[in-house]
């Protein structure tokens, strides 16, 4: 997949995540940081991997948060991790 690919998704992870309730602290702090990592994603530089492997466990820890109450957006981050694999990241 190309970067628009990613870039679309990445958009569309965000308007999931605009229109989630998440009601526990837990899940609160996986949102600010999911926001964070892809807000860097959007504004990253093709050369700049610095710390992509914390990133990538905070998603999947995202994915297992969320996975039972927030089924879309385990899917979306599933497929941007997929994407950010075939990227070689």
């Amino acid at each position: 997949m190309s970067d628009q690919n990613l870039h679309e998704l990445l958009e569309k992870l965000e308007r999931q995540m605009e229109q989630m309730e998440v009601t526990d602290e837990a899940g609160r702090e996986r949102m600010r940081h999911l926001e964070a990592d892809i807000r860097r994603l959007r504004e990253r530089t093709g050369e700049d991997e610095e710390g992509d492997e914390p990133m990538l466990e905070r998603f999947q820890e995202s994915i297992d948060h969320f996975e039972t109450s927030h089924p879309e957006l385990t899917m979306m981050i599933s497929q941007m991790m997929t994407i950010l694999s075939n990227a070689g990241i």
